[in-house]
């Protein structure tokens, strides 16, 4: 029976060959030389800026915080996904149990590349996905905002996940089919400004897409789908559509700024939900970052909703 045993052998060889390419597909890639020198010196005034933008707070203040204890950014917030809980961990200044030891090399290849101090992957619960289209002079930025913040001791609780999605080393799979740098949205030469402007805040900063667009089989965002709203990732509600095949439809520029910075819709209902918080960071930017904002979201490609139709109430 030399055959089978020639057989055995050779899936062997062949399952162990496959196990090495995907351990070597699978590793942490960091940024290379040339990114980090574009970090430069960071200026903390700038920084404020791309603080409320990023959304910091949403995630990595204790839930329920108000005012200046939004400020303490000790995680803890629970999100309850398909895929497990993921706990957003502690970014403050504290050197043991925050990141007051990293380096801006460090904050840059964690929100660029979703890689840890220690070359591990993070889960793309945190917005690298997004990030990774940021400029790294602006998270050099970022990076002195957050040194001007308060450290606070105390971890949060580990992610909760079972097998396979607590085998971090499989994220760089899914790094290769969903992590990059270039726009979702491609915006014809001659593009008004404002419009550019606003598309690097919402696809990058903002990581709107992250809740306000479907998402497929294995959590990576459908583009062709762009902000047409899901199912969100918690819970059984919907994040609704936000391009102009949707509920924006009928809201001009100046109607979706308005309803940034003071949370009101153009019929006077508030904000609610999670984008409560959202909108407060929002309110933190610029008169001329939200107008851009809003400009973006009236140019990108109108979509019908992106989720199953509410069953009717019986």
């Amino acid at each position: 029976m030399a055959w089978v045993k020639t057989l055995v052998g050779a899936a062997l060889i062949l399952g162990g060959a496959g196990a090495a390419a995907g351990w070597l597909l699978s590793a942490p890639v960091k940024l290379d030389a040339a990114a980090l020198a574009q970090l430069g010196p960071g200026d903390a005034g700038r920084g404020k800026r791309i603080f409320y933008a990023g959304g910091c707070t949403s995630c990595h203040a204790k839930p329920g915080s108000q005012g200046d204890a939004r400020l303490r950014l000790v995680g803890g917030l629970e999100l309850k996904t398909p895929f497990g809980t993921f706990v957003p961990p502690n970014i403050s200044q504290d050197p043991k149990d925050g990141i007051g030891a990293w380096s801006v090399e460090d904050l840059a290849n964690a929100m660029l590349k979703g890689v840890s101090p220690s070359g591990e992957h993070f889960y793309p619960a945190f917005p690298y996905a997004s990030y990774a289209r940021m400029k790294p002079s602006d998270i050099a930025d970022l990076y002195a905002f957050l040194k001007t913040l308060p450290a606070v001791a105390g971890k949060a609780p580990a992610n909760s996940l079972g097998f396979p999605f607590n085998i971090r080393r499989g994220i760089g799979l899914w790094k290769r089919l969903y992590l990059g740098d270039q726009p979702v949205v491609a915006l014809v030469d001659g593009t008004r400004d404002q419009v550019v402007a606003g598309r690097y805040l919402v696809e990058g900063p903002g990581h709107c897409g992250e809740c306000h667009t479907p998402r497929d089989f294995a959590g990576g965002i459908e583009k062709n789908e762009w902000l047409a709203g899901a199912v969100a990732a918690e819970g059984s509600g919907i994040v609704p559509n936000i391009t102009s095949g949707g509920g924006l439809g009928n809201w001009s520029e100046a109607d979706i700024a308005n309803y940034l910075e003071t949370g009101f819709t153009p019929d006077f209902d508030s904000v609610g939900g999670a984008m409560v918080d959202v909108q407060r960071n929002m309110a933190e930017l610029t008169q001329e970052d939200r107008a851009a904002i809003a400009a973006y979201l009236k140019a990108v490609p109108p979509h019908p909703n992106g989720y199953p139709a509410r069953k009717p109430a019986s």
